[in-house]
């Protein structure tokens, strides 16, 4: 009656040794780590590994491990002074070639690496870190847009061969063409060019007004959003930054949180920069529509240019800084489009100049009269100026930058162009102290919960008490062992999911042992009165433990940041305790008692 087949049981003991294994990776800690990554993407070899730790063992900073993950040379220390010494030092070393970032790594054995094992991942307020909040400039966005629209328009009506004057007003392009009898004909050229802009004609019957719709504008904004955490994600990537989350909060903000970082303010200039550039023909006669003046940047001096975009940022697939003849310079790869733009420019402009223009969009904040202002800067700068001596396409490059300026443009056009600015609302900095102190807390509490349950099932349940007590650390186990698998981040409220866990995980023994009280209260034979108490209990836990389940679902769904990781471990936690409760404890239970003729039951 209380036996379970062989198969069965060696099913529950494999899955048992499986947690273990998954769940073992989490014993042996974090320890400081400096973190290499190529700055043109590509993986490393073996080899690198071996120069990089040449260059530390001559400066007498030899790591305590060194190898390669994901593509990326790591290298842990016993000190957090010897990893700040060691990345000072790769930073003189390879910092024009590679991305150096201070971290936390995993003090794994080689031999649970090479298992492919890794611990379960840390959440900022655990493991420390940076975390920043950035706000993006939907109008920035929605104006980029209508100057797109206002360059397209005048375009197609200049090869349509109609006179006309196009010009932005907030919001609102409006046209004027300078004869009636082009007013229809210019109408319709912009109608086609998008059938969803709202077309109002103005009172003179010559002009008309331009505006994006409200689904366009919610478009662009929703466009921005996804395109700006592409790019930032992109950007940290690109630095070598192990684990990062970025996610939006809200219609117009993103979280970026960077677990194990410690050396923030390169970062956060990274993360806020939107240089990018732009390149123009010189406009030599001066007379053109839209023609205007740049300023120089250092020893380059001011030039009127074309309105007209060649190539912008966007079309930029690849970049890499370097030196051309002693300068500084960015080696540039464009896409198709891009590509076929430089070319044809070329082959039309020979021996003509064409400018380099640095675009950099920031925002400063002052105080007057006790008031906080901010204000939005963009400067726009010529960088470099040269004359067009043969036809190019796809690769050329750029000089007019410092070393630092060129490194960090590369990084910038090679993550991508963001659709928006971005500005920095809040920031906020976890050291690791402070992220173990709140480990050591959380475990604590962990700790004290589960002695508190196991004393209280010891003591009123006995010899079937200590085995509840045995799924329930199996519960703890097989929870640690599917935050590793599935890497999903353990914070703070994840513990505290964790302790309600701890609690809700014996409710299920504790039915079914009161229910096994019941039938031998009503007199019924111990091993009737075992298999009662688990087949009656089981429609309750079942309906218990789903509904808990459903609204921990919806949490995780509909939730952020502290909510979803609290539903997180409340989700693993359920379906393990379930696991454990009635499989677990049924097999133990069938194991101790099942073969026996029994007068009572220990419980």
């Amino acid at each position: 009656m209380n036996r379970y087949p062989a198969w069965l049981n060696w099913l529950v003991l494999v899955i048992l040794l499986l947690g273990a294994v998954l769940a073992m990776p989490n014993i042996y800690g974090s320890v400081p780590a400096v973190q290499i990554a190529s700055a043109d993407g590509e993986p490393y070899a073996e080899a690198k590994v071996a120069q990089i730790v040449g260059v530390l063992e001559a400066a007498e900073l030899t790591p305590e491990a060194a190898y390669i993950q994901d593509g990326r040379v790591v290298l842990r220390f016993a000190a957090v002074e010897k990893q700040q010494s060691a990345g000072d030092r790769l930073r003189e070393r390879f910092g024009s070639s590679s991305n150096i970032a201070l971290t936390l790594a995993p003090k794994l054995p080689a031999w649970v690496r090479n298992l492919g094992l890794s611990p379960m991942s840390l959440g900022l307020d655990l493991r420390g870190g940076v975390y920043v909040l950035l706000e993006v400039d939907m109008d920035a966005a929605i104006e980029n847009r209508i100057n797109l629209y206002e360059q397209d328009f005048a375009e197609r009506l200049q090869e349509a061969n109609i006179r006309r004057q196009v010009r932005v007003e907030g919001q609102t392009i409006t046209v004027r063409v300078a004869r009636d009898e082009d007013f229809d004909e210019a109408r319709d050229i912009v109608r086609n060019a998008d059938r969803d802009l709202l077309i109002l004609d103005g009172e003179d019957g010559r002009s008309f007004r331009v505006r994006m719709s409200e689904q366009q504008i919610k478009a662009r904004h929703d466009f921005a959003i996804e395109q700006n955490m592409t790019t930032l994600r992109n950007r940290v990537n690109q630095l070598g930054v192990a684990e990062p989350l970025v996610q939006r909060q809200g219609t117009d903000r993103i979280v970026v949180q960077l677990p194990g970082v410690q050396d923030p303010n390169r970062l956060n200039e990274i993360l806020t920069a939107t240089a990018t550039l732009e390149f123009h023909l010189v406009d030599e006669t001066r007379d053109s529509p839209g023609s205007r003046r740049y300023p120089g940047r250092g020893d380059e001096r001011s030039q009127v240019l074309k309105r007209q975009i060649i190539v912008s940022g966007d079309q930029i697939i690849d970049a890499e800084s370097g030196f051309s003849e002693g300068q500084p310079a960015v080696f540039i790869k464009l896409d198709s489009a891009g590509g076929e733009s430089m070319l044809k420019t070329t082959i039309e402009n020979l021996n003509k100049p064409m400018s380099a223009v640095f675009i950099e969009t920031r925002r400063e904040t002052v105080i007057r009269n006790g008031v906080e202002e901010t204000h939005d800067i963009r400067t726009e700068e010529i960088i470099n100026t040269a004359t067009i001596r043969g036809t190019f396409k796809n690769s050329f490059q750029i000089t007019g930058l410092t070393p630092i300026e060129a490194r960090d443009l590369a990084l910038l056009l090679r993550a991508g162009a963001l659709a928006a600015p971005v500005y920095k609302v809040e920031e906020r900095t976890i050291g690791p102290s402070l992220g173990q102190d709140n480990i050591d807390r959380g475990f604590n509490a962990v700790r004290i919960g589960f002695l508190a349950v196991v004393v209280f099932m010891a003591f009123y349940y006995r010899w079937f008490g200590m085995i509840a007590n045995l799924a329930l650390f199996s519960n703890l186990m097989f929870i640690v062992a599917l935050l590793s698998l599935l890497q999903a981040s353990l914070t703070l409220p994840g513990i505290a999911g964790i302790v309600l866990t701890v609690g809700m995980a014996v409710d299920a023994n504790v039915l079914i042992f009161e229910r096994i009280r019941e039938e031998l209260a009503a007199g019924n034979p111990p091993q009737a009165s075992i298999h009662a108490g688990y087949e009656k209990a089981l429609s309750s836990i079942a309906d218990a433990n789903i509904t808990t389940l459903i609204a921990a679902i919806v949490l995780l769904i509909f939730g952020t940041g502290p909510i979803r990781g609290f539903a997180i471990t409340l989700s693993l936690g359920i379906v393990t305790s379930m696991f454990t409760a009635i499989v677990g404890t049924r097999t133990v239970v069938n194991l101790v008692f099942g073969g026996r003729r029994l007068s009572s039951v220990p419980v």
